[in-house]
């Protein structure tokens, strides 16, 4: 089986990986529990729970949890406190959530080096010969994948107090306002620079990094006194880590990404990185931008998109801006309120999302 692996000693800062080992038991605790229990009702229903369990645990950067972490650690909390941890596990949880469901509505082919879940289930269906279409089947069974995994990041929060789960209900109203007006982008051509920008916010640098170290916050009592220095911090750091995401999109490593290369382009996808090179492109690069979108897109269109990018000095700028909005957030952070190991923890994280290649 292949996978894209988790944070690993070789690329990920200590202050991942500290956070990752505990949510990853927990995950592991919470999802076995779940198996056996579903078993004993139905032997069909171990499959959904498996594809979950995998899906959870063979892959994913820890990020969230570990936002989450330093800001509760930060504010005072313990760092072996069982509500951090089951926080921790609740982001993950929630991302499988999101993950799964954008899948399908991208029609990808392949998340984390394998699969799809809306594929391997439509593939079950088309083995087994059942009955109806594949491809509803594979998707249906997908969305209840999806949801599942929702479900069990809310029961991990239940235990937190009313203002900790305000929080965290926010995040996933935003989560899925940013996850619409990324499908609506995508299909409606012509994103302007500042609606790109809006919806990597919302879709993905809010809820990876802002709004956990809300969560984190909030479970340490000191929201109200904290919220607006970490978003001094995290607001930045989270457009940094969408750009960067965005740049891995288009010409990031396929075996460490666990994504085609090119599938941005091929979705269409609204990023400020697509929408500056539309700007500053000249004609001759207009036929080709055109063809952005197109589910036909051959390699050499990619390959040749690259270079428009290249070539009108779009890549560059998201480079700078990302170096910018990185240096925001450090210097930020150099004035918070919070103990210090968790600041030093931070500003590995931060140099990690800027840098990344997974």
């Amino acid at each position: 089986m292949t996978t894209t692996p988790g944070p690993s000693a070789a690329d990920a800062p200590e202050a991942l990986l500290a956070v990752a080992g505990p949510v990853e038991a927990r995950l592991a605790e919470l999802l076995d529990q779940e198996r056996s229990r579903w078993a004993a009702v139905d032997r069909d229903l171990i499959a959904p729970l498996e594809t979950l369990t995998r899906f959870v645990l063979n892959g994913g950067k820890r990020l969230r949890p570990a936002f989450c972490h330093w800001a509760y650690v930060g504010a005072g909390g313990e760092p072996d406190d069982d509500l951090v941890i089951d926080a921790g596990a609740a982001f993950e949880l929630l991302h499988a959530f999101a993950l799964v469901h954008d899948d399908v509505m991208d029609g990808s082919a392949t998340r984390r080096g394998e699969r799809t879940v809306h594929l391997e289930f439509e593939d079950l269906h088309h083995t087994h010969e059942w009955r109806g279409e594949s491809r509803r089947f594979g998707e249906g069974v997908a969305i209840l994948v999806g949801d599942l995994a929702d479900v069990y990041a809310d029961r991990l929060m239940g235990a937190t107090p009313p203002p900790t789960f305000a929080v965290w209900s926010e995040l996933k109203i935003e989560l899925n306002v940013g996850q619409y007006l990324d499908v609506l982008g995508t299909a409606r051509p012509g994103t302007d620079l500042a609606t790109a920008h809006r919806i990597a916010r919302y879709k993905s640098g809010k809820y990876t990094i802002e709004r956990p170290l809300h969560v984190g916050a909030a479970l340490s009592g000191r929201y109200d006194e904290l919220h607006e220095s970490l978003s001094d911090y995290g607001a930045p750091l989270g457009e940094a880590f969408q750009l960067r995401d965005d740049i891995l999109g288009v010409f990031g490593d396929a075996a460490r990404t666990g994504k085609p290369v090119g599938d941005d382009l091929r979705e269409g996808k609204p990023t400020p990185l697509l929408a500056t090179a539309v700007q500053w492109a000249g004609a001759a690069h207009q036929a080709l931008l055109d063809r952005v979108g197109a589910v036909d897109l051959a390699d050499d269109e990619v390959e040749a998109l690259q270079q428009v990018l290249v070539d009108t000095g779009a890549k560059a700028h998201i480079e700078a801006t990302i170096g910018d909005l990185t240096d925001v957030a450090l210097h930020t952070l150099e004035r918070s309120p919070l103990r210090p190991e968790a600041i030093s923890a931070l500003t590995d994280l931060a140099h990690y999302v800027a840098a990344r290649d997974v």
